[in-house]
């Protein structure tokens, strides 16, 4: 039960003192749900490039809230009607965004759990708090799910302009001392507004519109599709997959009860639906389950299994290598008979050190954004502003990679 009147200030080192408005924030902060979030990166192994890049989504969590308190209050300032009740409801949404993340997060959702993402799993878990709580976030679900009335609730929490992108951009420069991706969020809130239930950004904040756009594609190239954090990623990948094998092959394998359960099951998104306590399973699950499960791997007698572990840990990383158009299949066997050969493993076994995939980056998608002019029309960010091409700004960036031990030559 929650109690009442209680009044908290967190300190931020982006924003300052943060406060929480709604008592029952405290409540949800306090959940081991939400806590499990202070045990989870931001950036996964971004770290391993900047050293700075340790900070958690927990942090982010609490820092999406304030910037979503201080855009409601910039709309009501501009005779847009929020309730009380739905500003609660919007900043508890945008609280748990990313509750649904798991260790280091897309490497988790592509190697011991299937095609389930990081929303889907946010939506099954503010379900379950949901019930915890005895109804209290059920305007909150509605918000994040875009089944509300009030449309632009769910843009602050969800579109190209929500209070997520303005933290993590600002958060992720911050610790990552990239400076290429600050941006000036509170010139950026101010400016924001709505017309026909559609949140719009006022003419005059054009330029700083422009400038979050370019930031965020930066950031991308530097940061979170760095080439060594691309390399880091997909090895641990291949790390879960290759335990996930051994442990449903009957193997030993050294796991917590949480990552046991799923390195010996095959769970889908049906499978988080239908299976009982599965949700308390994730729930407990966090970056140190994968970090203390390499630290025994390394000691492994499977030589794959043991190698990848002992690589990622010391940072020995894959080489890897970026280039527009796809590497063919021949240049990828290629090096998975080359590690055959060299180190004496199974075609099957070698295939485990060399991983071929693409990344994308696109700036913009075409209706993201609107911008509201003076005579009340509204156009579309890319069509209103005159210093970037529309079709610089829409046309997606796509690389291909091929990852593989440095010392394989």
């Amino acid at each position: 039960m929650s109690k009442t009147n209680r009044y908290k200030i967190l300190n931020d080192p982006i924003y300052g003192f943060v406060t929480l408005r709604h008592s029952f924030t405290i409540d949800i902060l306090d959940h081991p749900y939400v806590q499990r979030l202070r045990r989870i990166s931001q950036l996964g192994l971004s770290h391993l490039v900047y050293p700075g890049a340790v900070h958690n989504r927990f942090q982010h969590a609490v820092g999406s809230m304030f910037l979503m308190q201080e855009a409601l209050d910039v709309l009501r300032t501009k005779g847009v009607e929020i309730t009380r009740e739905e500003d609660e409801a919007a900043c508890f949404a945008i609280l748990l965004h990313d509750i649904g993340h798991g260790p280091f997060s897309h490497a988790l959702e592509h190697s011991i759990v299937k095609s389930v993402h990081h929303e889907d799993l946010s939506t099954m878990i503010m379900d379950r708090l949901n019930i915890d709580f005895e109804g209290k976030l059920t305007l909150a679900i509605k918000i994040f799910k875009n089944e509300y009335s009030k449309k632009f609730l769910h843009q602050l929490v969800s579109s190209q302009l929500d209070m997520d992108r303005l933290d993590y951009l600002a958060r992720d420069s911050f610790y990552s001392g990239v400076t290429e991706g600050k941006v000036g969020s509170e010139r950026i809130i101010k400016m924001l507004s709505v017309s026909n239930d559609q949140l719009v950004v006022e003419e005059k904040g054009i330029y700083s519109i422009e400038k979050f756009i370019v930031a965020r594609r930066l950031m991308y190239w530097q940061v979170y599709l760095h080439r060594t954090v691309i390399s880091a990623e997909h090895m641990l990948t291949l790390v879960l997959r290759r335990a996930k094998h051994l442990a449903q092959s009957g193997s030993e394998i050294f796991a917590t009860p949480a990552l046991s359960r799923f390195l010996n099951n095959d769970f889908d998104k049906k499978s988080f639906i239908s299976t009982p306590n599965i949700i308390d399973s994730f729930c407990e699950l966090d970056d140190s389950d994968i970090f203390s499960a390499m630290k025994a791997w390394r000691h492994h007698s499977d030589r794959v299994l043991s190698s990848l572990s002992a690589r990622l840990l010391d940072r020995k990383l894959f080489r890897i290598e970026l280039r527009p158009h796809p590497f063919t299949t021949d240049e990828v066997n290629e090096k998975i008979n080359l590690i055959a050969a060299k180190w004496g493993l199974s075609i099957e076994e070698a295939s485990y050190f060399v991983s071929n995939q693409s990344i994308e980056n696109k700036a913009y998608t075409p209706n993201g954004i609107l911008i509201k002019y003076k005579d009340g029309t509204t156009r579309d960010f890319a069509e209103s502003n005159d210093h970037l091409s529309l079709e610089l700004l829409t046309k997606p960036v796509k690389k291909s990679f091929l990852c593989y031990p440095k010392d394989l030559e």
